[in-house]
């Protein structure tokens, strides 16, 4: 099947189209520090939107850890829109901007679903930048009585 053109509403988020690889690194308050290694996806199907997928694995012996799916939506404005399921029973929903000429997002938590089971979480605030072929990112959480604060780090390289 041949991939359509991207859609003209896509170009200002377009800087994350493609594969990336790399490792990162976990805290919390609550758990001990971990190591990862990581694969994101990004792709279109010549709608107004990012399709993503991202995995992770622990390094010290490659037993898979976590995993999230779904959409980025840019808008006008410099705004996006970001609807992510995780595996854990979350689903998230965030908004905020996208600036420094098309290269970094910041998003916050506007809406946070969770099934009976998934641990409590209140918050969650990322920024991505992408400079040349290096994609870097901060995730930051309030969960499980933890307030706002530093969770992950990562930098991966275009494949």
């Amino acid at each position: 099947m041949e991939q359509p053109p991207v859609h003209p509403d896509v170009q200002p988020i377009a800087f994350l189209l493609g594969t990336w690889t790399g490792e990162g690194k976990g805290e919390y308050p609550t758990i001990e520090s971990f190591a990862y290694g990581e694969e994101v996806r990004f792709w279109h199907v010549g709608k107004p939107f990012l399709a993503y997928s991202q995995r992770t694995w622990a390094l010290d012996d490659g037993r898979p850890l976590h995993g999230e799916a779904g959409y980025w939506r840019p808008k006008p404005e410099g705004r996006i829109e970001i609807v992510l399921a995780h595996p854990t029973g979350i689903v998230e929903i965030q908004e905020g901007t996208v600036a420094n000429e098309g290269q970094t997002v910041e998003v916050a938590s506007t809406s946070i679903g969770l099934t009976t089971t998934a641990k409590e979480v209140t918050a969650l605030k990322r920024t991505v930048r992408v400079a040349g072929d290096v994609l870097s990112y901060e995730v930051r959480m309030a969960a499980v009585g933890v307030p706002l604060t530093h969770h992950l780090a990562a930098e991966l390289r275009r494949a």
